[in-house]
């Protein structure tokens, strides 16, 4: 087989007649037969058709203005590869000034009927890169006053013209500081650019420079209207003269440039800035397609937030919710955030963590604003309080929108709470701000002892369940319904009719302890609502009304004794509860969820002793318990008996509160225990 390519720029006539013109033909056949010819379209404008006249007029740069190069061309930018970005930013604002000067003084420009367009063109065997707009080009004064004087932008210059004219206009200028076109320096020995004003009387000049310590400036013809920028590549950065590479950067930054884009004679920027578009008018099409181009993925948007908005920023924005479930890279808090900052439609940052906070990097999207302060070199963002503002604005909008689709259609909303709820939890944690974590808690879903098994609710239904003499959220942690409901510390609330949270992750307690409070109620663990001291009065009207079914007071407080020495510093403090029904005895701590998380995480550093004394535990016995009753009768007949079972006791109440580390460690006391009960059979 024979593979071969013919551009045609010109008309060639091929030996059976055919003849093309603009056309790019690729074909495949045996060498006996005649080729069969497919077409693409074929596009170019790059000609090598300039001559200069006359003698070069030499200028030096200012000191200052060789300085300044120095810094562009090899400190100001991170990456080598935004000088073309910054070329063709600086070549779609040409393309502008001329929109603008052909529609408010039409008799005054040339070339009204050409096509506003960028081309690229790729030369290996020159190493050279060749950068051409058909925009409002430049006179000689401006070549000299523009290229000559570094940081002096002629978009800035441009868009201080238009402030109390048309700023529709000035939308669509890129340029800011005036910087970009040196920075073609870090990769050039030399750049020659050749311009022809936009009026009929002007004449186009060549400027040339090295970027050392001077230019030079000459009169050229045949030179189109507009301007071409010829960059000859060090050796170094000869990957710029491969279409491959130059294609990547085209897509990475400039992909939604107003104006055509042709690489090579090719169009690169096809795909529509979707983003600036009305949202009305945006199809469900567009937007998986647009999603699966942002996020070089084939997944489906779960959910689409799109708007714009004007006051108080200037923000077009279009965020997509993955429906696939997270990967173990993004539910690392060390991976990027999924957010493309673009200001007019340029791409500033690919994945930027300062538009959105970190525990929202599931969300894929673009944020285009002309808002947002640069630093000199247009890569990155000034730490500044509008940059805060911006953020805050959209979050809110995060959370208004999902919180919307929980009410409207919570079964939706279900299936992304059980992929993504962790994220939202991870945004409690994290977030310093009281008022924006119950924007978040909004959002949170639980089961509670109200709720049908699997069955979850938010805290706006739970609020509405409160008793009118409840003045606190409860929320129980508990790996399962089951567990929770037969829980020693639920035993109270339980009695009183009050509702409770189960949370069945171990981090959802740790969750709602950092929320602290929603809507002036404070949010309380069982364990610790277990804790508050009971009343004198109420102690002694528990024991005036279990007179016949429970331990007296008096017999209560030898008990209490007895397993204070006992225990030992395993507990610091016994005493007895009116809050049990079921259950012999509980643990209790200060902070209960703390004290799970340093047991999971921490408590094996410690030994046994030193672990005690940090949780400072507090064993609270059910005077009425049969157990309880028999320990106490236990410690005047069997003394040894006794000390087993509220060893066995105090274990038992530790597990059940979570913590232990290792409940295997508890089987050796148990079984010593067995032993001395059955001793007697």
């Amino acid at each position: 087989m024979m593979s071969l390519r013919i551009v045609a720029r010109n008309a060639v006539k091929f030996r059976n007649g055919i003849t093309t013109v603009g056309k790019k033909w690729n074909y495949r056949a045996p060498s006996s037969v005649t080729p069969v010819l497919t077409s693409r379209l074929y596009h170019s404008i790059i000609r090598e058709s300039e001559k200069v006249k006359g003698t070069p007029e030499n200028h030096e740069f200012k000191a200052e203005t060789r300085m300044l190069l120095d810094i562009v061309a090899k400190s100001l930018y991170s990456e080598n590869e935004v000088f073309v970005r910054e070329l063709i930013s600086n070549a779609s604002d040409a393309i502008e000034k001329f929109r603008y000067i052909s529609s408010t003084n039409p008799d005054g420009v040339t070339g009204l009927d050409r096509k506003l367009e960028i081309h690229i063109e790729t030369n290996k065997q020159n190493r050279t890169l060749i950068i051409q707009d058909t925009g409002v080009g430049m006179t000689k004064d401006e070549m000299i006053d523009a290229l000559g004087t570094i940081a002096r932008s002629g978009s800035k210059n441009f868009l201080k013209q238009l402030e109390d004219s048309q700023q529709g206009a000035a939308a669509n200028i890129i340029g800011q500081f005036g910087v970009g076109f040196y920075s073609a320096f870090m990769c050039a020995t030399k750049v020659d650019v050749y311009s022809r004003g936009s009026h009929p009387d002007d004449i186009g000049y060549m400027w040339t420079s090295d970027g050392t310590g001077s230019f030079e400036i000459q009169e050229c013809e045949d030179v189109a209207v507009g301007t071409k920028i010829v960059i000859h590549l060090k050796a170094e950065c000869r990957e710029y003269a491969e279409e491959d590479r130059i294609r990547d950067v085209i897509k990475k930054y400039s992909n939604f440039v107003g104006s055509p884009i042709y690489l090579n004679g090719n169009q690169m920027n096809l795909v529509q800035p979707l983003w600036l578009m009305d949202p009305k008018e945006v199809t469900d099409e567009q937007h998986t397609e647009f999603f699966r181009y942002i996020g070089n993925s084939f997944d489906m948007p779960r959910y689409k937030l799109h708007f714009k908005t004007d006051v108080p920023l200037s923000l077009r924005t279009v965020l997509y919710f993955p429906e696939g479930k997270p990967g173990l890279f993004e539910m690392s808090r060390d991976s990027d955030t999924g957010i493309a900052l673009y200001t007019r439609k340029i791409l500033i940052q690919s994945k930027t963590d300062l538009m959105l906070p970190k525990w929202l990097r599931f969300i894929k999207g673009v944020v285009d604003s002309e808002d947002i302060p640069l630093n000199l070199s247009r890569e990155l963002l000034q730490n500044s309080n509008l940059i805060r503002r911006l953020r805050n604005v959209l979050t809110s909008r995060v959370l208004k929108f999902l919180y919307d689709k929980s009410v409207k259609d919570p079964e939706s909303y279900e299936k992304f709470y059980k992929d993504y709820g962790l994220f939202l939890k991870e945004g409690i944690v994290t977030t310093q701000e009281q008022p924006q974590k119950e924007e978040i808690a909004k959002l949170l879903r639980f089961e509670t002892n109200k709720t049908e098994d699997g069955n979850r609710i938010g805290l706006e239904e739970y609020i509405k369940q409160l008793k009118e003499d409840q003045k606190e959220i409860y929320y129980l942690a508990a790996p399962s319904r089951a567990l929770a409901l037969n829980s020693p510390y639920f035993e109270s609330l339980q009695k009183r009719d009050y509702p409770v949270l189960f949370c069945y992750e171990p981090y959802d307690e740790l969750v709602l302890m950092q929320l602290i409070s929603y809507k002036g109620k404070s949010l309380v663990s069982v364990e610790k609502e277990m804790r508050r001291e009971t009343a004198n009065e109420e102690v002694d009207k528990f024991f005036e009304q279990h007179a016949t079914d429970s331990l007296s007071q008096r017999d209560t407080d030898d008990l209490v004794r007895f397993l204070k020495t006992e225990l030992g510093n395993k507990v610091a403090n016994v005493k007895y509860t009116s809050k049990l029904d079921h259950h012999p005895c509980i643990v209790t701590v200060e902070d209960m969820a703390a004290a799970r998380h340093f047991i999971k995480t921490q408590s094996h550093q410690l030994t046994e002793d030193n672990r005690y004394a940090l949780l400072q535990s507090h064993l609270e016995i059910n005077p009425r318990h049969p157990i309880i009753k028999k320990l106490h009768k236990l410690t005047t007949t069997d003394e040894k008996l006794a000390s087993l079972l509220a060893q066995q006791l105090f274990s038992n109440a530790m597990t059940v509160a979570g913590l232990v580390d290792d409940p295997r460690l508890l089987l050796t006391q148990m079984n010593e225990l067995l032993t001395k009960v059955l001793e007697k059979f």
